[in-house]
């Protein structure tokens, strides 16, 4: 379902958290039957971060956020906390991120997988038509809690991080221009993890379902959008897979340079790799005032979301 909504909100400002401990293709190597080079190949990854709490990262990249932004912490109206592994079952992880941050407002988990942080930036702008005037929506994970480290076939992938923004009521339409989620439960099967246990994937149905999620989450996007994928300055998508990246940039006609990718060095950290690829460009200078930036990912579930914004932040 998708919306023409106006969203009188932009995203202020980012932050991103990551832990200390890094895991190389060469640790990987004394641990299951795998190369460095084989890794690469099938991946683009060549180290992961791991370490640290959910919350814990979450209130690290929450933090920079809020001071980069340059708000009063009392007044931000919500918290949205998109995991996929938060550290406990209840309370919500948000609760926890929220006293860490010193917040009073409202908070809650969001859990679309690998969707999340932009299903929460979705969220966000409608809170905010509702009343609010400032939301921080986070996407944090540890998924190495959650890996099975003698299974290559995962524990290759996935890794720990988080990145935060600060979104606020704004004057006229706002940054948001055309968006879509949508989820297709039949394939849930295809990556999962029960209680207590760890992820298990289907890599095959995968890469196949996830080329055609993020190309139609993204197409309708660009549609509601009235903009076609020529007049998109930034593509930031969820860093899964180097050549799920490729083959989605193909199909919707936009060069792979316009992508940014930090999975070669962060892995898979699912809700958090949109806001790490978004910071990573605003750092590197890539990101300016009226640029168009199509956010787009896709995840368990199988889940897909896809925003088209127009850069108005610090």
């Amino acid at each position: 379902m998708s919306s023409s909504a106006k969203s009188g909100a932009r995203m202020l400002s980012l932050g991103t958290a990551l832990p200390e401990r890094v895991v190389s293709n060469k640790d990987l190597e004394e641990m299951v039957n795998t190369s460095h080079d084989w890794i690469v190949e099938r991946s683009g990854i060549h180290e992961r971060r791991v370490g640290g709490s959910t919350a814990g990262l979450a209130a690290d990249a929450g933090k920079i956020a809020i001071e980069r932004g340059g708000i009063d912490p009392s007044s931000i109206d919500l918290l949205i906390l998109a995991t996929t592994s938060p550290d406990r079952q209840v309370p919500a992880t948000a609760s926890t991120v929220q006293e860490l941050l010193g917040l009073h407002c409202g908070a809650m988990d969001l859990n679309a997988a690998c969707s999340g942080f932009v299903y929460g930036l979705i969220a966000a702008h409608g809170f905010i038509q509702m009343g609010h005037n400032r939301i921080l929506v986070i996407g944090s994970e540890t998924l190495s809690r959650i890996t099975d480290w003698t299974d290559r076939s995962t524990c290759i992938l996935f890794a720990d991080g988080a990145g935060a923004a600060v979104v606020e009521r704004t004057e006229g339409r706002g940054d948001l221009h055309g968006w879509h989620v949508d989820s297709n439960g039949a394939l849930e099967e295809a990556l999962f993890c029960d209680f207590d246990g760890k992820i298990q994937m289907n890599g095959h149905a995968i890469f196949k379902n996830a080329v055609l999620a993020m190309e139609n989450a993204a197409q309708k996007s660009l549609s509601m959008a009235n903009l076609t994928p020529d007049d998109i300055d930034l593509v930031v998508p969820h860093q899964a897979n180097v050549r799920i990246v490729e083959a989605s940039c193909k199909r919707l006609g936009i060069p792979y340079e316009k992508t940014s990718m930090v999975i070669h060095r962060t892995g898979n950290t699912s809700s958090a790799s949109i806001p790490l690829a978004l910071e990573d460009a605003w750092a590197e200078g890539r990101v300016s005032k009226g640029d168009n930036i199509l956010l787009v990912g896709f995840g368990a579930g199988m889940t897909s979301a896809a925003a088209v914004i127009t850069w108005d932040g610090v």
